[in-house]
């Protein structure tokens, strides 16, 4: 490294013409490629980012006690000139009070649009001027083994930058509800506790996905919610206040099949869902579903699990006559099904 140096000060501008860096010359000379892709995403997200302080208040004891507030935090971007802010559910869940502070160091009380748990997206919104909304990317672009940055807020440090790559695309995430959440982005751009909401965002600045998860006690597995399902999420709360889904009102899990009633019947998957309570006047007792009946089939579409029933309860079922394919004993049996619409944390 001595001689190189030596011989770059001795060459003068016969090294600059070969394109490699002088002693005299600007830090952008002296920056390589990623860095200056790193800081150029930096400097035009940063703006966009916020820090959210949220407010619980727990209540008091007997004997007249007074209630204890309790403080949490976490991060957000601004998607739209009017105010509106993406972030975690799990951020601003049941909040009493929820305050976003900007980059630029103002403060704002925020109000709750809507938040679903299930894909542990919600929507807060300020009434702010002068926003610097981010850049929103297409999932369908990503690549693995692409640059991705994360930026918040962890631990309270506003404007955290950290850097890795995409590592996996297509995995799928366990939500607070139970629901698996799709198309999660898994990255080692390092995330910690307070980084959750923010933006993951490719070299050009563009949002490409929403920070959720750090897996402990392993280093550098991190998640983010792919961009393209939190555009559809945030537009539904923006318009509804939360997402819609079909209800039918039973608890199961997954268990094989006999190979001979997978032969027998033709079935399309090796197994399906036990049903193991039905609630009282639920679409499912409506039905004429009972416990130990088994689910291999919903609408001519095979259901191998809980996970794949989840995903075809979307809110265009809600009242609409359904087929569910059962297994009773050895026998293979149609019930007609009308689901309802779901209530929070129902499955």
């Amino acid at each position: 490294m001595a001689k190189l140096l030596r011989w770059i000060t001795t060459q003068g501008p016969q090294a600059a013409s070969a394109g490699l860096p002088t002693p005299g010359g600007s830090d952008d000379q002296l920056l390589d490629a990623y860095s200056q892709a790193v800081i150029d995403a930096a400097e035009s997200v940063s703006p966009s980012v916020v820090h959210i302080i949220v407010h619980h208040t727990r209540e008091g004891l007997a004997g007249g006690q007074a209630g204890r507030e309790t403080r949490g935090s976490g991060s957000g971007f601004i998607f739209t000139p009017d105010g509106f802010i993406l972030t975690n559910s799990h951020v601003v869940h049941a909040a009493d009070r929820v305050e976003v502070a900007l980059a630029d160091g103002r403060q704002f009380r925020a109000e709750r649009v809507g938040d679903d748990p299930d894909t542990d997206l919600a929507v807060i919104r300020i009434n702010a001027p002068d926003l610097a909304p981010a850049r929103l990317g297409e999932s369908h672009t990503i690549r693995v083994g692409q640059l991705a940055i994360a930026i918040g807020n962890p631990y309270g440090f506003q404007c955290t930058v950290t850097a890795g790559v995409v590592s996996a695309l297509g995995r799928s995430l366990r939500s607070s509800s139970g629901r698996l959440i799709d198309n999660v982005i898994q990255t080692d751009a390092a995330l910690n506790p307070g980084n959750s909401g923010g933006p993951l965002v490719n070299s050009r600045g563009e949002v490409i996905g929403v920070n959720t998860a750090i897996i402990l006690p392993a280093q550098g597995i991190c998640f983010a919610i792919a961009v393209d399902t939190a555009v559809f999420v945030a537009g539904r709360l923006i318009k509804d206040g939360r997402i819609t889904r079909a209800y039918l009102g039973v608890a199961g899990q997954d268990v094989p099949l006999h190979r001979r009633l997978v032969r027998h019947y033709q079935l399309a998957a090796e197994s399906g869902i036990l049903i193991t309570n039905v609630e009282p006047a639920s679409p499912a007792e409506r039905a004429g579903l009972r416990e130990g009946d088994i689910i291999v089939g919903h609408d001519g579409q095979a259901v191998p699990g809980i996970d794949r029933l989840h995903k075809l309860l979307t809110d265009t079922r809600v009242g609409v006559r359904t087929p569910l394919t059962i297994v009773r004993g050895t026998e293979r049996m149609i019930a007609y099904v009308v689901p309802d619409e779901a209530r929070a944390q129902e499955v």
